[in-house]
């Protein structure tokens, strides 16, 4: 039977109910690690390009592990790709132990990318899942709906880390380079145990999940089952004869980038005096909003395309970030807090509208798609990076021009898309 066989709804509401959960852990884990930035970049007393090395850790996972990921779920199916990227996160959040007992930059490093080569192998195994789960007509609007958990999940992440993560105020460079030795210590010793105690728990709360996963009292089988196990699984170089897949391609990589360098850049741009002279957990609480909107639009988003097309909604909420985006630029001050908010609720739809747009049509290439697309989500690592070395050279807001060129790619894949359809 085909990978791309759907799965009546009405026969997997459990297996539905447990995606969902595992889209909204996956969402608060992500968004945590935008927290981390200003917390490493005090304690280690990086500038913003070094700092976007904690992205670059995080997100080089899905270019490096996303095709393997992809033949293992294509080989041993959804549930066994679920269970191994349970696992494989577990560790990862583990490794925050030696990373805050040792203080060493290059183990949180390690430790993020261990923790996103689990969350990748997890995106591989559920994304197309969720989309199989049901009709082709609509697999967007239900993909949509599972993220919108998945944005639950990073709207709550930033009050949990306001109050965990960074509950001690982050100190400049300056100021951290002006303590006393004694000071130093005490203030590099408290950052690192803040920087680990929430992954530790996310850690055990995984374990579980994964427990759940295992049982046989989960009917997971039943779905998993329709995916083709052997050597006739399709392969990467069927999927990539799609239009479509290419252009999605480059679609989640631009995505992902603006997404990620907007979010990881809130808190730095929300304390400048400039700006709003907000502290660092007064920030992480506003952030909440950005992520917030994701969940709203989402919500709002799975309704609309059950009458509007998706890729016409895709191509407007991409144009209104744009728009957003070039308000906070021209705008700046107070003002510009709620405009850079604001780009949350139109990146809402992006990543499922993309994705299954791209993968719809693929039939037993599917699983070798999906691992494509989320290998793209590496934009999440470059494009961070380069807007770092922006902000250095200029500021934050100089930085944001670089989601504009992003968001205008977007618009062009909805309309390429929109185009072929009408064909």
């Amino acid at each position: 039977m085909s990978v791309a066989t759907t799965v009546p709804v009405a026969r997997n509401r459990l297996v539905l109910a447990l995606l969902v959960g595992l889209f909204f852990m996956w969402g608060f884990t992500t968004v945590l690690v935008d927290l981390l930035i200003p917390r490493l970049k005090s304690l280690f007393e990086l500038s913003y390009f070094q700092a976007m090395f904690v992205q670059f850790g995080f997100f080089a996972a899905y270019f490096l592990v996303s095709l393997p990921a992809g033949g293992f779920v294509a080989r041993y199916g959804y549930r066994m790709g679920v269970i191994a990227g349970l696992a494989v996160m577990a560790i990862g959040c583990f490794l925050f132990v030696p990373a805050a007992d040792y203080r060493v930059y290059g183990l949180f490093v390690l430790a993020l990318f261990v923790l996103a080569s689990g969350i990748t192998i997890l995106q591989v195994a559920a994304n197309p899942l969720v989309v199989l789960m049901g009709s082709a007509q609509t697999a967007a609007s239900r993909l949509t709906l599972a993220q919108a958990f998945n944005s639950l999940g990073t709207t709550l992440a930033p009050v949990v880390g306001a109050v965990s993560i960074l509950s001690l105020d982050v100190l400049p460079v300056h100021q951290v380079q002006a303590l006393t030795d004694a000071q130093l210590e005490d203030y590099r010793s408290l950052s690192a145990d803040l920087a680990r105690q929430p992954f530790i728990v996310i850690g055990l709360m995984l374990i579980l999940v994964a427990m759940v996963f295992v049982s046989k009292r989960v009917p997971v089988d039943a779905v998993s089952s329709h995916a083709a196990i052997g050597p006739d699984t399709g392969s990467y170089r069927g999927a990539l004869q799609h239009r479509n897949l290419k252009l999605g391609v480059g679609a989640i990589f631009v995505y992902v980038g603006a997404e990620v360098t907007i979010g990881s850049f809130l808190v730095n741009y929300f304390v400048e005096e400039a700006v709003a002279g907000m502290s660092a957990s007064q920030a992480a609480s506003l952030v909440s909003l950005y992520w917030g909107g994701a969940m709203v639009g989402r919500f709002i988003g799975a309704g609309l395309m059950r009458s509007v097309s998706p890729s016409v909604l895709l191509a407007v909420s991409a144009g209104m970030a744009i728009l957003m985006v070039l308000l906070t630029i021209v705008i700046g001050g107070p003002l510009s807090v709620w405009t850079i908010l604001a780009v949350g609720l139109f990146n809402a739809i992006g990543f499922p509208t993309i994705f299954s747009l791209s993968i719809a049509g693929l039939g037993r290439d599917t699983a070798h798609g999906s691992g494509i697309l989320c290998m793209s989500i590496v934009g999440g690592a470059v494009i961070p990076v380069i807007a770092g070395a922006i902000a250095d050279e200029t500021s934050i807001a100089v930085a944001f021009f670089l989601p504009v060129l992003c968001y205008g790619y977007i618009v062009f894949f909805a309309l390429s898309v929109l185009r072929s359809d009408r064909r």
